[in-house]
This record gives structure tokens, C-alpha cells and sequence, in this order.
């Protein structure tokens, strides 16, 4: 309760944040298309989103297999709450609890619903001529599933004048973005995709490359059609960002984080950040939030960074922040922590 009535004084003065990143709210929602609403097409549709789901949730293609996960193979409607015919699609809506719960307790780490938003710049050369990709247009909508498909947040440019003459085939495939830089101020996002689609005799092929802060990733996809490309792509490109966000099973370890400068909508903003990684609040003071996180630091310090947190100099710290909290009564003291295992950020 103390922690609570804390939190409530960080409420004054509440404002808005300015972050990027976006909160994937269909997350556990999955779309498979479907030949027949016979019960043997629907079972393997079942099937087939339960590898959708831990896909995005792990970015790791084996997970499925893990032998933990035998009986959710064999009975997906153990963690499904509902679904339902959408046209040629079944809609199948997962309970987040009970999957996470599931997934959990067999060994998988998870990639939580605060994603980098990913601003694509996607030019489609066809035997018609070349267009860029954008908001509101017909061409956008299999890149759109694609994104709900895979789990990432895409936002597109509107492809007015200046946008169609900024994306040429020269600056969409130069090693770095310096001219699609500019263009891609307006609609603040954290990941930068650039994709040069071509159509050759029927079949659709693709050359993209990723910028996130400092990583840089590239790759080749190819399609049956423009949607299938575009699966392959966002695909692709989800599991190069899970390898950033997602910690591996024994490779995190136990860290203090101190984050100063927060007030309720910033502390709200923080534990969805956080909640993948069963990070504790052990106290509050002023604008001040000392978490115990269980991570690594490289990926903690990346998702801090979607909700532009500014890491701090430990040498700078306060006399009690190397010092862990202290545990309930009858619970072992643990012992002092070494400056290495604190991580300091401000807003």
C-alpha cells in the first residue's frame, strides 16, 4: 500500500510521454486461412496459429517443438479463449495468461507487447512501373496483414510527391539511410525498413535492410504473391528483432535498475517495458523507482531505449543504490551487490 500511495504523489504533475514505442494490442490474436470450415481444416488452422503465436512471441522458429509443449501441439484449445470464421480465415483469440503461463514453464523467454515501431519504405517494382507502398492505399493491405501476422508494429509514409520522388531505388538500397532520414522524421519511429519488391515472371522477390539505433540487418525474401513476399519480409525482419529484445534462457541475470524522473503515466509506461521480465518494485522515492530485473543488460538498456530512458553514469549513484532492497522479515538478506549489477537511467 505504501508503494501505492507513492506511485499516486508521481501523479502530479501527469503528462503525456513522447515515446515511439507502440503496444502490439492484437498480440495474441491470430489469423490462418482456411479452405473449408470442415472440423479436419479447422483442427489443422488450430495447429497452425499455435506456431503463429509462440513464432511471435519467442522469434524463434523451434520453439514450437519443444517437447515441453507436446500437449498444446496435440490440444491448442487449452490456452484458447474464442474463435471464430472470418471469411476465409479462422480468428483465433489466445488467452494471454494461460499462454504465457504455458510457454513459461517450458523454458521459453518471451517478447513482450512493446514493440519498436517499424517505419517501411516499401517501393514495388511491377511491369506496370514503380510505386511506393503507402498509408491508405489498395497495395498496403498485405503488408498490414503481414505486420498483425508476425506481431509488429508498421506505420507507412502517406506516398504523397515528395515521398514517391525520395524513394528511389538508389536511396532504398544505399548501406546507409542518410536520404530517407529526413523523409522519416515525421512519423517518429524507432526501426527504419527499406524493401526494393521486384516482379520476375510471376513471382515476387525482395532486397531489405533494417536500421534499429545501431543494429543494421539485411536480407533477401522471396513470394508466390505480394502478400506471401510481404510475410516472408516482416518475418524475417521480426526475428532479427526478437534476437534484440527477447533473453535467452540462462542468459539473464539479476540487476538492480534505478530510473529516475518518473511520474505515473512514465511508471505505467515502465512496467509494461518491464513486465516480460518479472521486474519487482522494491521502493519509491520522489521521482525515483528502484526495480529488481531479472535480464540481460544489453537487452534491458534495448527496451529502455524504445521509451527513450537516458542511461546515467554509476558512478553518480546514491549511497543506498548498490545495496539491495531489504526482503520481508524471515526471508534471507542477499548479499551487496556489485556496481556492475546496477543500471542507472533518467527521463
Amino acid at each position: 500500500m505504501r508503494l501505492i500511495a507513492r506511485l499516486l504523489i508521481l501523479s502530479l504533475p501527469l503528462f503525456c510521454l513522447s515515446s515511439e514505442a507502440a503496444t502490439v494490442s492484437d498480440l495474441y490474436q491470430v489469423r490462418e486461412p482456411v479452405a473449408s470450415q470442415q472440423p479436419e481444416e479447422r483442427d489443422a488452422a488450430l495447429g497452425r496459429a499455435l506456431q503463429t503465436l509462440v513464432l511471435r512471441l519467442t522469434g524463434d522458429r523451434e520453439a514450437v517443438n519443444n517437447p515441453a509443449l507436446a500437449e498444446l501441439r496435440k490440444d491448442p484449445q487449452q490456452i484458447i479463449s474464442q474463435y471464430g470464421y472470418e471469411e476465409d480465415r479462422l480468428l483465433v483469440d489466445f488467452d494471454p495468461v494461460s499462454t504465457d503461463r504455458n510457454l513459461r514453464q517450458a523454458g521459453l523467454s518471451l517478447w513482450g507487447a512493446n514493440r519498436p515501431a517499424v517505419l517501411a519504405w516499401w517501393l514495388n517494382d511491377a511491369s506496370d512501373g514503380s510505386s511506393l507502398v503507402g498509408d491508405g492505399q489498395n497495395s498496403a493491405a498485405p503488408l498490414r496483414q503481414a505486420a498483425q501476422h508476425r506481431g509488429l508494429p508498421l506505420r507507412l509514409p502517406i506516398a504523397d510527391l515528395s515521398e514517391q520522388l525520395l524513394a528511389t531505388s538508389e536511396n532504398l538500397g544505399a548501406t546507409e539511410p542518410q536520404a530517407l532520414r529526413a523523409g522519416s522524421e515525421r512519423y517518429a519511429a524507432d526501426a527504419l525498413l527499406a524493401v526494393l519488391a521486384r516482379e520476375d515472371n510471376g513471382e515476387w522477390q525482395a532486397q531489405w535492410r533494417l536500421w534499429l539505433g545501431d543494429v543494421r540487418e539485411q536480407g533477401k525474401a522471396q513470394g508466390a504473391d505480394q502478400a506471401a513476399l510481404a510475410d516472408a519480409v516482416l518475418l524475417m525482419v521480426s526475428e532479427r528483432l526478437a534476437q534484440r529484445y527477447v533473453v535467452a534462457p540462462g542468459a539473464a541475470t539479476s540487476l538492480t535498475l534505478e530510473v529516475q524522473g518518473a511520474d505515473l503515466a512514465r511508471y505505467a509506461e515502465l512496467q509494461r517495458i518491464l513486465q516480460p521480465l518479472a521486474a519487482q518494485l522494491h521502493k519509491v522515492e520522489g521521482d525515483r523507482l528502484v526495480y529488481r530485473v531479472n535480464a540481460n543488460a544489453e537487452q534491458l538498456r534495448a527496451q529502455l531505449a524504445l521509451i527513450h530512458l537516458q542511461e546515467v553514469a554509476v558512478e553518480a549513484l546514491p549511497l543506498d543504490a548498490g545495496q539491495p532492497p531489504q526482503p520481508p522479515t524471515g526471508e534471507p538478506v542477499p548479499q551487496v551487490l556489485r556496481r556492475d549489477d546496477v543500471l542507472r537511467f533518467r527521463w
